[in-house]
C-alpha cells in the first residue's frame, strides 16, 4: 500500500482535520470566555501550548493504535475482517461536520454580537472620581480655562475668549502635551474656588489661569499656569503690549507653558507656535468677532441660526478684505458655510462650491495650516459626502492639530458614515479625553450605538451626555427615538412628553410625536402632534426635510379619511417637486414624493419616485442615509403591492448597521408593514430577529 492509502485507512488524516478544527474553535472560545472571568494571560496561551504539544502525539495513536469494540488495540493485533474502522471513518467525518458547524455558529455570533459588545467594554467610561484623577495625570498635561475680560468695555468680552482659544490652540498643536478642548473649559470660572476638582473633571494636572485687559490700542495679559495637585505656582507672566503684538505674546505663552512642562517640541511645532496669521489689527478683530458667533451655532444658543450665520460670515468676509493672505479666516469661512450648509440652515447649492473654493484659497496662502485641511475635509464630507477624500484631509488636520478633540471626532463620524460605526466608537472616546465636558460626544458616542442597534448602551451614554447638558434637546430626541426603536414605547413617549412644549427646533420634536402616535395606530394623536408645527420638519438622524402636508395626508389616510387626506397629498406633491429643483435635497424630495404617489394611489409614479431616490442615495454611498432612503422605498413597496421586493429591501436593511432606521420592534408594530404580515417570508424575517432580540419570545403573525 502507498502512504496515503495506508493513512487514510488508519483515519490519521480525519484525526488530523478533526484535531485541527477542535483546536481552532477551542481556543477561540477559551479567547472569548477566560477573560470574562478574570483570568490571567497565561491561562488562554497554556492552552495553545498544549493544543499545539498535542498534535503529534494524536497523529502517532491514530497511526498505532486501532479503536475496537474492545477498546484501543495495536493496528497490527487486529485482522482485516475484524477491523472496524471503516464505521470509526464514518463517525469521524460526521464528527468533522459537526464541529465545522459550530465553528461556524461560533464565527458568526463573535462577529455580530460579541465584537461589538467588547467595543463597548473597551470603551467604557474614564473613572468620575475628580481628585483621584487629578493626583494621577501626568504633568503633561493642561486645562487652559476662560480668561477674564477685565476691559471697561464688556463688549470686548469676545477678544478675551479669543486669546483664550488662540492660546489654547497653539499649546494644542503640541504632540507631547495633552490639552482640553475649549468646550469643556468654557463652563467653568476664570478663577475656580476647588482648582483640584475642576483639574480632576477635567483629566488634567496643571490648569493655566488669566485676565484679558483691552483699552486703546493696548492689551493687557496676566496669566499664571499652576499645579492643580500641590496648587503651586509654575509659571506667571504679566504683558503690557501693543494689539499688533497679541500674537509675540501667544507663541511666548505656548513655549514657555511648554518648557515648564518639559514637553517636547518638534521642529514643525515650533514654527506653528511662532507662526502670525495675520498683522492686521482690525482683520484680528473682525476674525475674533466672528468665532465668537460661529461658537454660538455649535452651541445651539443662537436663537436665528440662519440671522447669526450671516453676521458671522460678514465679519469672516471683512477680515478677508482687511487682509487677502489671512489664509486661517479663509479657512474659518469656509468651515462655517459647510455647517450652514449641512445643518440645513442655508441649503443653497452654490453654498458647497464657495466652501471648496474658500477652502483652497486658505491652502494656496498657507499650503500647511491645518484649520485649511480641517475645513477641505467637511466640504468633502458634508458638501459632497466623498468620505475618503474627507478622511485624507482630516487626517492631515490631525497631524497638525494632535490634540483637537474636533478632528477626532469628525473622523469617527466619517467612519460611521462609511458603516464603521465599530471602529469610530474607540476614536471618539479619544475625543472625549480631550473634551470631557462637551456632551456632543457621549450624544454622538450614543448615536453610534443606537446604529449598531445596542441600544441598552445607547441609552447609557445619553444619560451621560444629558449629565452634562440636561436642557439638550436634541439628545433628549434622539434618546427618545432609541428608546422607541428598542421598544420601550412607554419611555420614548414619557420622554418626548418631557421636552418642553416651546422646545421643537425646526419641528423636529413634532416629527417625533408624530412618528410615536403612528406607530401606536392613533392618528388622531398623531394629527395634534404636528398642530403647530413648521411647514417643513427636519429629522435629526438623516438632515433631510419632510413637508408638514405630507404627515398631515398620511394621518387622515390611516384614519380612512380619503377625502381629506387627497388635498394635502396633493400640496405635499407639489411642494416637493418644488425642492428637487435644488440639487441639495432633490433625493431626499424624490424619496418623500415616492409616498405621496402611494397615498394618493398612483403606483407607477410612487415606485419611480422612490427608486430614483434609492438610486441616487444607494447605501453603498451613504450607510446612514442610504438605510433612509431604502426604507421608505420599502414602504411604498409594501404599499402598491410589491412585497418580494419590500422584504428583500427590509432583509437588506436589518443586515446593516441601522438600528436608527428599523428594528425588530418596528417590524413588529408599525402599521406600513401590515400589508406583508401574511406572508411567510415576513414572518421568518421577524422569527429570526425576535429571537435574536431575545431569545425567550416568539414573533407575531398578523
Amino acid at each position: 500500500m502507498s502512504l496515503i492509502t495506508e493513512l487514510r485507512r488508519r483515519n490519521v488524516i480525519r484525526m488530523a482535520g478533526l484535531y485541527l478544527v477542535g483546536a481552532w474553535l477551542l481556543t477561540q472560545v477559551a479567547g472569548t470566555v477566560l477573560p470574562m472571568f478574570g483570568a490571567p494571560e497565561w491561562i488562554a496561551r497554556s492552552v495553545v501550548l498544549v493544543l499545539a504539544i498535542g498534535f503529534v502525539p494524536a497523529l502517532v495513536v491514530a497511526w498505532v493504535f486501532e479503536l475496537t469494540p474492545d477498546g484501543l488495540r495495536r493496528d497490527d493485533d487486529v485482522a482485516p475482517e475484524a477491523s472496524i474502522a471503516p464505521q470509526t471513518a464514518r463517525r469521524m467525518d460526521r464528527a468533522i461536520i459537526a464541529v465545522l458547524a459550530i465553528a461556524l455558529v461560533y464565527f458568526g455570533v463573535d462577529k455580530f454580537v460579541l465584537a461589538p459588545r467588547r467595543a463597548v467594554a473597551q470603551t467604557a467610561p474614564v473613572g468620575a472620581d475628580a481628585t483621584a484623577r487629578a493626583s494621577t495625570a501626568s504633568l503633561k498635561s493642561i486645562a487652559v480655562l476662560p480668561f477674564e475680560n477685565l476691559s471697561d468695555d464688556k463688549a470686548n468680552a469676545y477678544f478675551a475668549t479669543g486669546m483664550q482659544d488662540e492660546i489654547l490652540t497653539r499649546l494644542a498643536g503640541i504632540h507631547d502635551l495633552k490639552v482640553i478642548s475649549r468646550t469643556s473649559t468654557e463652563q467653568y470660572a476664570s478663577h475656580p474656588p476647588n482648582l483640584k476638582v475642576v483639574a480632576g473633571q477635567l483629566g488634567v494636572a496643571t490648569v493655566l489661569e488669566g485676565s484679558v485687559q483691552k483699552a486703546a490700542g493696548k492689551v493687557r495679559i496676566n496669566l499664571q499656569l499652576i499645579d492643580a495637585r500641590s496648587d503651586s505656582h509654575l509659571w506667571a507672566e504679566n504683558y503690557d503690549r501693543d494689539l499688533q503684538d497679541v500674537f509675540a505674546v501667544q507663541s511666548d505663552v505656548a513655549a514657555r507653558v511648554a518648557d515648564a512642562l518639559k514637553a517636547q517640541l518638534l521642529p514643525a511645532e515650533s514654527e506653528r507656535i511662532a507662526s502670525v496669521p495675520t498683522r492686521n489689527v482690525q482683520a484680528h478683530d473682525f476674525y475674533l468677532q466672528a468665532l465668537a458667533l460661529f461658537r454660538q451655532l455649535q452651541t445651539s444658543s443662537a436663537h436665528d441660526p440662519a440671522a447669526v450665520g450671516r453676521q458671522a460670515t460678514g465679519l469672516y468676509q471683512q477680515a478677508i478684505t482687511a487682509d487677502p493672505a489671512f489664509a486661517l479666516a479663509y479657512a474659518q469661512l469656509s468651515y462655517l458655510q459647510s455647517y450652514l450648509h449641512w445643518y440645513g440652515v442655508d441649503d443653497r447649492p452654490e453654498v458647497v462650491a464657495l466652501a471648496g473654493s474658500t477652502a483652497r484659497q486658505a491652502l494656496a496662502l498657507q499650503p500647511g495650516l491645518p484649520e485649511g485641511h480641517l475645513a477641505l475635509g467637511y466640504v468633502h464630507y458634508w458638501g459632497h459626502r466623498d468620505y475618503a477624500a474627507a478622511l485624507t484631509e482630516f487626517a492631515i488636520a490631525r497631524a497638525g492639530m494632535p490634540n483637537n478633540a474636533e478632528v477626532i471626532a469628525a473622523i469617527a463620524y466619517v467612519h460611521r458614515r462609511q458603516g464603521a460605526a465599530t471602529r469610530g466608537i474607540p476614536e471618539l472616546r479619544q475625543a472625549e479625553v480631550l473634551d470631557p465636558r462637551d456632551s456632543l460626544i457621549p450624544r454622538e458616542i450614543a448615536n453610534s450605538y443606537t446604529a449598531l442597534r445596542l441600544y441598552p448602551e445607547a441609552d447609557a451614554a445619553y444619560a451621560r451626555s444629558l449629565a452634562i447638558f440636561p436642557g439638550d434637546i436634541e439628545a433628549q430626541e434622539q434618546r427618545a427615538t432609541a428608546r422607541m426603536f428598542a421598544g420601550d414605547i412607554a419611555a420614548a413617549r414619557r420622554m418626548v412628553d418631557a421636552i418642553p412644549a416651546d422646545s421643537d427646533p425646526q419641528g423636529s420634536v413634532s416629527l417625533l410625536r408624530f412618528k410615536l402616535a403612528m406607530l401606536l395606530r392613533n392618528p388622531d394623536a398623531a394629527l395634534a402632534g404636528i398642530n403647530d408645527a413648521p411647514q417643513w420638519l427636519m429629522t435629526r438622524w438623516e438632515h433631510s426635510a419632510v413637508p408638514l402636508s405630507l404627515l398631515r395626508g398620511q394621518a387622515l389616510v390611516a384614519k380612512r379619511d380619503i377625502a381629506g387626506a387627497r388635498p394635502a397629498l396633493l400640496q405635499a406633491q407639489a411642494e416637493l417637486q418644488r425642492a428637487m429643483d435644488n440639487p441639495g435635497t432633490a433625493a431626499d424630495a424624490l424619496s418623500y414624493l415616492g409616498l405621496a404617489y402611494a397615498g394618493l394611489g398612483d403606483r407607477a409614479e410612487a415606485l419611480k419616485a422612490a427608486n430614483a431616490a434609492a438610486s441616487q442615495m444607494p447605501m453603498t454611498r451613504d450607510p446612514i442615509v442610504g438605510a433612509f432612503q431604502l426604507e421608505r422605498l420599502a414602504r411604498v413597496e409594501a404599499q402598491v403591492g410589491h412585497p418580494g421586493n419590500a422584504i428583500a429591501h427590509l432583509v437588506q436593511l436589518m443586515q446593516a448597521a441601522g438600528g436608527e432606521t428599523l428594528s425588530i420592534t418596528t417590524l413588529r408594530i408599525d402599521p406600513a408593514w401590515d400589508p406583508l404580515r401574511e406572508d411567510p417570508r415576513f414572518q421568518a424575517l421577524l422569527r429570526k430577529y425576535q429571537v435574536a432580540a431575545d431569545p425567550g419570545a416568539r414573533a407575531p403573525h398578523g
